[in-house]
């Protein structure tokens, strides 16, 4: 598929890397980005030579917001009878393999929120997060009045969004909101080392392993420890799981095979 917005390519064969492309608009996020990028998604999600997906943008920003520009006008009818933002945002919910946001620059508004979609992120040291859309008469639309509490916490939420303000990748580290911060220029290799780890281990585990964390956000505690348990025990079906023990007693390493 040619993309006009996005830029899709392959790492080690095993990894899927999708670069945000509108460097004028610093990558805002207009419908048509989020349809190409739900659909590189969809397509490195069906590859079963992909173990793990990384969403990036440029060195001066992930993504700067949704484009504003575009739904100016736009009126409630406008955006009601045809949902906007959830029929082209909610894509990476469905994504079953682990996604990585590499961060850099400028993460606001929907970009904040593209990120908090993604399994964790990883913040280059100049990245700037944040949820200003207080400051255009709205309140943050693709889920950053939900995901970003369940990240911080209610009080830096609601910070964040009654403020506008941002927070650099300092603060976002210590509230949780990112997983780790590496220098600009290693961002990429960082990003890319991690996404080959998760790619050496079993496809079927990691895949159930990201459903039972995401399990923990949907469901109470006894029932998401029930359901933790029942994923534990059906991995004992698996090839794998015979691979992965059987190499740790016989102190070699794990040939995965996804089975």
């Amino acid at each position: 598929m040619t993309y006009e917005f996005i830029q899709v390519h392959t790492e080690a064969d095993k990894i899927g890397v999708i670069t945000l492309n509108r460097p004028k608009q610093l990558n805002a996020l207009s419908p048509d980005l989020m349809v190409e990028l739900g659909a590189a998604m969809t397509a490195f999600d069906a590859d079963a030579a992909i173990g793990c997906i990384i969403i990036t943008g440029s060195e001066k920003a992930f993504a700067a917001g949704a484009d504003i520009g575009a739904m100016a006008t736009f009126t409630f009818a406008d955006v009601y009878k045809n949902d906007y933002i959830t029929k082209h945002w909610e894509t990476i919910r469905s994504i079953r393999k682990p996604v990585i946001a590499a961060v850099s620059g400028f993460a606001l508004g929907g970009g904040c929120e593209l990120a908090m979609m993604c399994d964790f992120i990883i913040a280059a040291d100049n990245a700037r997060f944040g949820q200003p859309e207080i400051k255009l008469g709205i309140i943050p639309g693709a889920g950053g009045t939900q995901r970003l509490p369940r990240s911080v916490g209610k009080s830096k939420a609601m910070d964040l969004v009654l403020t506008g303000r941002m927070m650099n990748a300092d603060e976002a580290e210590r509230a949780g909101l990112v997983s780790r911060i590496v220098p600009l220029d290693k961002l990429m290799e960082e990003t890319l080392a991690a996404a080959l780890m998760i790619c050496s281990y079993s496809q079927i585990a990691v895949m159930a392993a990201k459903e039972s964390v995401n399990r923990s956000f949907e469901s109470g505690l006894s029932d998401g420890v029930m359901f933790e348990r029942r994923i534990f025990h059906a991995l004992f079906a698996t090839q794998d799981q015979k691979e992965g023990m059987d190499a740790f007693v016989n102190k070699r390493p794990a040939d995965f095979k996804h089975q």
